[in-house]
């Protein structure tokens, strides 16, 4: 996790504020669901949204994100699971859907098994956004002109591809940030090596739909 400085500005930046909704996808252990929960306060609502596809992993996604909705204060989280497809099915209107380190597994075999695309699953979060919502993507970045070759084997994607699928859809760029930047990042080595685990070069995308 990030120091509280910058996990202050990427909230500010995905315009998470009091009384809003977010859908937090593949939350994995939780931490941005409980800062989105302080932030939203008791007038907004947090869905800890885990894909059915990660939902038979040993370490229990489902059942530790039910866990935290049960944590004392945490009255606004509803833990939901369900395919990547009809995740507007089991959420409500929302003012910010985030995808933390988990857009590029949209290109892997695990993800696809169960038919999810990036394309199907961008339309799916248009769908699901309020107008003037914002759509928040924070990935490991690949070489440029990789594009999602490395998405399986580096879990690495060209921040260009993102955009170009994102906005195929219909959403626009608004903002995009470098505060996660690491230009001795060589792009060429798996994100859980441990000569660069939790210090990859990170790229920070906001679109809006209009």
């Amino acid at each position: 996790m990030y120091d509280k400085s910058k996990q202050s500005e990427l909230i500010r930046f995905a315009r998470v504020e009091a009384g809003a909704t977010v859908i937090d996808v593949y939350p994995g252990d939780g931490d941005w669901t409980r800062l989105f929960s302080d932030v939203v306060g008791p007038g907004g609502r947090v869905y800890s949204f885990v894909p059915a596809e990660v939902a038979h992993f040993k370490n229990d996604p489902v059942g530790r994100m039910r866990t935290l909705a049960r944590e004392p204060g945490r009255e606004n989280v509803e833990a939901v699971s369900a395919d990547l497809m009809t995740m507007p099915e089991v959420t409500q209107p929302a003012d910010v859907v985030w995808l933390h380190l988990f857009y590029h597994d949209l290109h892997t075999a695990l993800i696809q098994g169960r038919g999810a695309t990036a394309a199907r699953f961008n339309r799916a979060v248009f769908e699901r956004l309020k107008p003037g919502g914002s759509y928040v993507i924070v990935d490991h970045a690949a070489v440029a002109g990789a594009g999602t070759s490395d998405a399986q084997s580096l879990h690495r994607i060209d921040p260009a591809s993102v955009r170009e699928e994102v906005e195929a859809v219909g959403f626009m760029l608004e903002a995009e940030s470098t505060m996660l930047a690491n230009k001795d990042d060589r792009h060429s080595i798996k994100v859980f090596d441990p000569s660069i685990k939790g210090q990859t070069d990170r790229f920070v995308y906001r679109f809006v739909r209009v």
